[in-house]
């Protein structure tokens, strides 16, 4: 049997030369894949959540595993209908979210490793969205670094995207590569599997599985044929002229500018001058110069013209067309839009886009900043994360977290803090941001003066600390919780400094990990020794939510939970034995 790094690695090699795979179909009685599948979800919140059954990642095996690949050799492997929930959006509605059972979870994964290895090297460099090493901000570097010039942006935004993608369309885009039926089949059955809502089944006659693994993957199958048919038809029709002709009016007046300095005349030369540095050098009315640019994230995706807007509504209206008649998916009328890059902001992954035009800097003897992209923190995201530590017209404390301790208080508000800073340091006006801060910060000595029956002053000295960073000496705010024997946590609030980082890369979590070396879980599986009992025998894996599940130390906590306390796992590979009795143990004990 080969190891799933030879089958993985022979499926991309197979996707860069664009061969077709003829016998992906066996790979899916390989138990190394399922191994690797199993040590890149097992961590995964959603693992010990149930489907329509009761079985989770709890009680994971290699006869479990073993009982998947002997249905999938007969081909009797049936993927169950997914228990469907919902989860609040952004904008109030409500978005519905299918769960698995653990077996389903398993397959998925083991479907989406194969066809991730072998789609990828063949996907645009345009597409962002689930991928290695891509993510929202190499998609707003590519735009940043490349579309100089941009007259008009088209915003794309598909209505119901992956609710809406057309099973047959899909399976016939894997059949031109895919030639296996029996891999197509499971496919299938996967797509059609439905779903139960309040214990009614609902055919899924449209889409893909909804909080599957193997969803971002089958979108990008999908819309590959959009960005092949942006590149390879609609890019080659609009782009056309080596560079723009010269603008006859800047050419007229650099003349006159040049015979007033000849004949020494400063007051005309200086008119003259700020004259010329009115105009544009170049005809942005060239009718023999074209370009269009193209990015996409998932199903967000946006278009970058040189040209006159007529032109960018044929574009519009190809794109649509195209999506209509050959995908089966419709443009959101109203909002998708076409943006004049200079006079107005086009919104994509949550920032503001624009082209800069300023006539009075001045680099190096020329207008360099004309034309560049802006990127730009919305006023209304730093109005709406501003509002989160807000009440009453002013930074308000948070009740909820006063029962924490001061480590924790500080932790949650350093986190929230990073993780907007962090996504924004593209933008030109990251600055901006220092109101979130001021918000943020005083919430946070609020709470603790809250919690503590003090003043935000008196917290504010008490919790002030000055770190080494790579931009020099910071001040942030710091809590540390003390550990025996080990060194300190410490929690961090601050310390980043607001100002533009053009080489900040924020990757989207990799979907696909190759375990080089090998899941430490996965290793302790294979060793087929309980960790409780120490006894050499088959042997499962028992698994909780987290650490907190096994409840505080002391005389009454079990010893398989003191156990994984020490260990400071949330798995112990233990036999049936084992197994069992921790199931029987009292409820109480372990919670």
């Amino acid at each position: 049997m080969q190891t799933a790094e030879v089958v993985l690695n022979v499926l991309r090699e197979r996707g860069r030369k664009g061969l077709p795979c003829t016998q992906l179909y066996r790979q899916m009685f390989n138990e190394n894949l399922y191994l690797l599948a199993y040590g890149n979800i097992y961590s995964n919140d959603g693992a010990m959540t149930p489907g329509v059954s009761k079985e989770t990642a709890d009680g994971m095996s290699e006869a479990k595993i073993e009982q998947i690949t002997g249905l999938m050799r007969r081909e009797k492997y049936r993927f169950s209908p997914a228990r469907r929930t919902y989860i609040p959006k952004k904008n109030g509605r409500l978005r519905p979210l299918g769960m698995p059972t653990w077996s389903d979870k398993l397959a998925g994964e083991v479907v989406r490793l194969l066809l991730e290895a072998y789609y990828d090297p063949q996907f645009s460099d345009s597409s962002h969205g689930f991928r290695k090493s891509r993510g929202c901000h190499t998609a707003l570097r590519e735009i940043g670094n490349t579309w100089t010039g941009t007259t008009w942006f088209i915003e794309g935004d598909i209505s119901d995207c992956f609710g809406s993608l057309d099973h047959d369309t899909l399976l016939g885009i894997m059949a031109e590569k895919i030639h296996d039926n029996r891999f197509l089949r499971l496919v299938r059955h996967m797509l059609k599997a439905g779903y139960l809502e309040e214990w009614e089944y609902h055919d899924t006659l449209s889409g893909v599985p909804q909080g599957g693994t193997v969803s971002p993957v089958l979108s990008n199958v999908y819309l590959d044929k959009l960005d092949k048919f942006v590149e390879q038809e609609l890019i080659p029709h609009n782009t056309r002229g080596g560079r723009r002709r010269l603008n006859p009016e800047y050419n007229k007046t650099a003349m006159r500018l040049r015979r007033a300095r000849k004949r020494g005349d400063r007051a005309e030369a200086r008119d003259l001058l700020r004259q010329l540095r009115t105009l544009p050098r170049d005809d942005p009315m060239d009718p023999g110069y074209r370009r269009l640019k193209y990015t996409r994230y998932a199903d967000d995706h946006i278009l970058g013209f040189i040209g006159p807007k007529a032109e960018a509504e044929e574009i519009k209206a190809r794109l649509a067309e195209f999506l209509r008649e050959t995908l089966g998916l419709e443009l959101n009328q109203d909002k998708t839009l076409i943006t004049h890059a200079r006079t107005q902001r086009a919104r994509f992954l949550g920032y503001d886009i624009s082209v800069w035009h300023c006539n009075t800097k001045i680099t190096s003897g020329r207008r360099a900043a004309n034309g560049k992209i802006a990127l730009r923190v919305p006023p209304d995201v730093i109005t709406a994360q501003c509002a989160r530590y807000r009440k009453h017209g002013k930074p308000w404390h948070r009740p909820r977290l006063q029962n924490l301790d001061d480590y924790e208080i500080v932790r949650i508000y350093g986190a929230e803090y990073r993780g907007v800073i962090n996504y924004y340091l593209l933008a030109q006006d990251v600055s901006k941001l220092t109101r979130l801060r001021w918000h943020a910060l005083t919430s946070l000595l609020k709470t603790l003066a809250a919690k503590h029956h003090s003043t935000v002053t008196k917290m504010a000295a008490r919790y002030r600390a000055k770190i080494e960073t790579s931009d020099g000496l910071r001040t942030c705010f710091e809590a540390r919780r003390h550990r025996e024997g080990k060194p300190d946590l410490i929690a961090r609030f601050g310390g980043i400094p607001l100002r533009q980082n053009r080489k900040a890369v924020i990757r989207d979590p990799a979907p696909a990990r190759i375990p080089y070396p090998r899941k430490e879980l996965v290793r302790r599986l294979r060793k087929r020794i309980c960790e409780l009992c120490e006894t050499g025998t088959t042997v499962a894996v028992h698994q909780v939510t987290g650490l907190k599940a096994l409840g505080k130390p002391g005389p009454g906590q079990p010893a398989w939970a003191a156990l994984m306390a020490r260990m400071r796992r949330k798995t112990l590979v233990v036999c049936a034995g084992c197994h069992e009795h921790i199931h029987t143990a009292p409820v109480a004990l372990a919670a």
